[in-house]
């Protein structure tokens, strides 16, 4: 029996599309709305439960949105449309929340930092190193990835931080990168870089008001980023 047969064989309260319809997307559960992505499922198994199976393979939506193409292609059932209908769909889900984000907040906190910048951190495999770029009132005027790393490495020179802070006339900045192992704590090169960086703005006049490095929450540890500068490790 075929996937679509079984699914039209289901009452309309239990198909994932009408159930969207009559109840909204936030009464569906993960797996189903996988399903109204990838649409068909195969023989024998319909799109809810391949769904079901993806989200048991990668254990979290957060692992299944890094996943690329080739990886999704890897799973069974999983042809190149229905993968880069999902690849599409988690690119869609995090600009959105990016565009939300971006309405010139401002960022006098690192928790209102984390707060913008964690969802599009959460899915990124490597370290990745951006600037915030602040007016005189603190509100953020555009975010620059300035560099990419290895699993726990970022190469960071002054010159390509401040050059498009210059050209945006920015007054501050905030330094900002993620640790994919989730642990926020700073390392020696975190905290070296930041001091670096910290010359180079005073003899720039452009003040960096902080380092957040953004991690993960656990049990033990609620507090999913640290801030250097709560840390200590800015200058008074």
């Amino acid at each position: 029996m075929s996937e679509g047969t079984r699914l039209k064989d289901q009452p309309a309260s239990e198909r994932p599309r009408e159930r969207l319809q009559a109840k909204g997307a936030d009464a569906l559960s993960p797996a189903e709305l996988i399903a109204i992505l990838i649409r068909t499922g195969l023989k024998g198994m319909n799109a809810v439960e391949i769904g079901k199976l993806l989200l048991c393979k990668y254990g979290t939506l957060q692992a299944l949105a890094q996943a690329s193409v080739d990886d999704l292609r890897t799973f069974k059932g999983i042809g190149r449309d229905k993968a880069v209908t999902l690849v599409a769909g988690f690119a869609l889900a995090r600009r959105m929340a990016h565009e939300i984000q971006l309405e010139a907040p401002t960022l006098d906190s690192p928790a209102r930092i984390a707060e913008l910048l964690r969802e599009d951190n959460r899915t990124y495999g490597v370290e990745r190193f951006q600037v915030l770029l602040l007016n005189t009132r603190r509100r953020l005027i555009r975010i620059d990835h300035i560099s990419q790393g290895t699993l726990d490495t970022i190469l960071v020179h002054p010159r390509e931080v401040f050059k498009s802070a210059i050209l945006a006339n920015a007054a501050a900045v905030v330094l900002v990168h993620n640790h994919p192992s989730g642990d926020p704590a700073p390392s020696e090169a975190d905290i070296k870089v930041t001091r670096d960086l910290i010359r180079a703005g005073q003899l720039l006049k452009i003040e960096v008001l902080d380092h957040v490095i953004l991690g993960r929450s656990t049990t033990e540890r609620p507090q999913d980023y640290a801030s250097l500068r709560e840390l200590g490790y800015f200058y008074s």
